[in-house]
């Protein structure tokens, strides 16, 4: 009897220690609810918003839950009018404090836009363009000013520029003084300025640096011929196009110099002759460009009557023209291609030289064919809204490089032979018809030629007739 009492006890251990462990390997999370995507909200203000007869040194902003400066966004946070020290935002649990560093003018309305800088701790959530004002006046100031501001050159945004609005009216304000206000662009080029005293003001862009002053003419800039008044009545949206009047260099753009290494020899340039490259693919001449011969290094002279286009049997053909461009690195050959014809080049030894008297190694000829017509396609491009009388230039681009520009003279542009391949397109209203684009001049009041860009990328298939509508 004994053993049976014994057994049932085993039995009822077992069991037990079974639902134990079953329960110990199923562990079930708790229910976390669906994601917060609120942003936070602001319960009290201390002083209130657009509180006036404003005075105090330090602003506290309490939300509803906990929130936090984003430290990458501190510097989107904009206070109207721009003071000379900006005020120091910190935050700690539930509150974002201000302190106010600069001495504040009287019968003025201030703003601090926070842009996305206040976020909750637990999901980042922003609290987008959170504005708070005051004034040490006994009114907001309700002025406001808006536009957008386009790249000239190639007619599209850029939102990291900022728009500047100067009280002082002289030219030499924006290369000298601080801005009195800015704002900044949001992703399509669009700007807002709300809070403004009326007055009369010269408008700018500018990169948003920390002198925000034109002080460098390769810094990308834009002004309005002449000042704009605000007041009571509403503005017109206004438009302003940004341009560089000299390219920033590109071996000074956070370049790195090289170690000067005065006791280490430099390597001697050993090689007897100088070589070259052509532009043929797979031995072939594109009907639609020149024959390029390129040189890694500038040359000192060249002998166009030692480079002969001859026919298979070197005959020397007519009517080819040898260019070279001004540092003497690339020729070319330019001569009416017709489709599947076969030629030799014949470039004798010493038809280049370089400035050590170096020249080929020896006499060259080159044999190449012309591709076939079928190996291009048609294009035709019937444009809407073209106004003729700017002196439209089509600009055909392919990776952001403008690879052919034609002026245009109707609103319908043809070619029966074009290169395969997808391509951008832009308008530029060619003001001084040199087919190509000219910045501005502020000094001058010359504002820069403009550039629509056309969102709609055709593709020119190969042996097709294409043809695209575009709406300007």
């Amino acid at each position: 009897m004994k053993r049976y009492y014994s057994f049932f006890i085993l039995i009822i251990f077992a069991i037990i220690e079974i639902q134990v462990q079953t329960s110990c390997a199923n562990i079930i999370p708790p229910g976390g609810g669906p994601k917060d995507t609120l942003p936070p909200v602001l319960i009290k203000a201390v002083p209130a918003d657009s509180s006036l007869y404003f005075n105090a040194n330090r602003i506290m902003l309490t939300f509803n839950e906990y929130v936090q400066i984003d430290p990458q966004a501190l510097s989107t946070i904009i206070t109207s009018p721009n003071p000379v020290q900006q005020p120091f935002a910190q935050s700690h649990l539930q509150t974002v404090t201000v302190r106010l560093k600069d001495s504040l003018q009287p019968n003025t309305t201030y703003s601090i836009n926070f842009s996305s800088a206040i976020k909750d701790v637990n999901e980042g959530n922003p609290y987008k363009n959170f504005t708070y004002v005051f004034s040490t006046g006994n009114s907001i100031a309700n002025g406001e000013l808006s536009g957008k501001v386009q790249l000239a050159e190639t007619g599209t945004t850029d939102s990291t520029l900022i728009v500047i609005l100067h009280k002082d009216l002289n030219d030499s304000a924006i290369k000298k003084e601080r801005p009195y206000y800015y704002t900044s662009l949001d992703s399509g080029g669009n700007f807002n300025f709300h809070f403004l005293a009326y007055g009369t003001y010269n408008v700018f862009v500018l990169p948003n640096d920390y002198t925000k002053k034109y002080d460098d003419s390769t810094k990308m800039f834009a002004f309005l011929n002449a000042p704009v008044t605000i007041d009571s009545t509403a503005s017109e949206p206004l438009t302003l196009y940004a341009y560089n009047e000299f390219k920033p260099s590109k071996e000074n753009n956070n370049a790195v110099s090289p170690p000067n290494n005065s006791n280490k020899k430099k390597q001697a340039d050993t090689s007897k002759s100088i070589m070259f490259v052509t532009n043929l693919q797979k031995a072939q001449q594109n009907l639609l460009s020149d024959f390029i011969i390129s040189f890694q290094k500038p040359l000192q002279q060249f002998d166009s009557s030692k480079i002969i286009l001859s026919d298979t049997n070197f005959r020397a053909i007519p009517n080819y023209k040898i260019t070279a461009d001004t540092s003497l690195t690339t020729f070319h050959i330019t001569y009416p291609w017709k489709e599947e014809e076969y030629f030799k080049l014949v470039v004798e030894k010493d038809a280049f030289t370089d400035s050590t008297g170096k020249t080929l190694a020896k006499n060259d000829t080159i044999g190449f064919k012309t591709t076939s017509e079928s190996e291009y396609g048609s294009v035709r491009l019937r444009f809407a809204n073209l106004q003729l009388d700017k002196s439209p230039v089509l600009q055909l681009l392919q990776n952001n490089i403008i690879v052919d520009s034609v002026a245009l003279t109707s609103t319908e542009f043809y070619r029966r032979l074009y290169k395969p391949g997808e391509y951008n397109l832009r308008i530029l209203y060619d003001n001084d018809k040199n087919v190509t684009w000219t910045p501005g001049n502020f000094s001058l009041k010359k504002q820069p030629e403009i550039v629509i860009d056309i969102p709609k990328k055709i593709t020119i298939k190969q042996n097709w007739d294409n043809e695209v509508n575009i709406q300007l």
